[in-house]
């Protein structure tokens, strides 16, 4: 008896793997793909990463950039799972320094936030973000701006 063994569906996250494996092997900046799909590299470096949804006309780009499949083109259309983090705290050094800068300084920016705008949260939808090196003497910093539209809560 011949047993044909079934294909397992791409997933989102295989695409994000091909993607990432076809910049590096392509020699690709994250900004140099930005401009291909006339957006932010923020942006679409959480496009490319799984976050975010890419119209028709923005996945044929990235296909034909990462010399993606169809049916890789086809899931970078589709509403992703947000939030990608493997573990609740995250392990890698960098992304558990944000996670630090929220533990010791989220009550501060909120409660700063509530004081200038009043009961209410900042949009991470109606949202954008820049990401910068500046150059110190001391050792370059980042620069990270986030600029999110405030939602005030309502009553009813």
């Amino acid at each position: 008896m011949v047993s044909k063994a079934i294909a397992k569906p791409m997933t989102r996250e295989d695409v994000t793997d091909l993607i990432y494996s076809a910049k590096v092997q392509k020699g690709l900046k994250w900004a140099d793909v930005a401009k291909k799909i006339k957006l932010s590299k923020e942006w679409t470096t959480a496009a490319c990463m799984g976050q975010m949804t890419l119209t028709k006309a923005q996945a044929l780009v990235i296909g034909k950039t990462f010399d993606l499949p169809a049916e890789a083109i086809a899931l970078l259309q589709v509403v992703p799972y947000k939030g990608s983090l493997p573990t609740a705290v995250p392990t890698d050094p960098l992304i558990y320094r944000w996670y630090e800068i929220v533990n010791v300084y989220g009550t501060t920016i909120k409660e700063l936030i509530h004081e200038e705008f009043g009961d209410g949260i900042m949009s991470a939808i109606d949202f954008s973000m820049d990401i910068k090196r500046e150059p110190d003497p001391k050792g370059d910093r980042v620069n990270v701006v986030l600029s999110g539209k405030f939602l005030p809560y309502k009553s009813y």
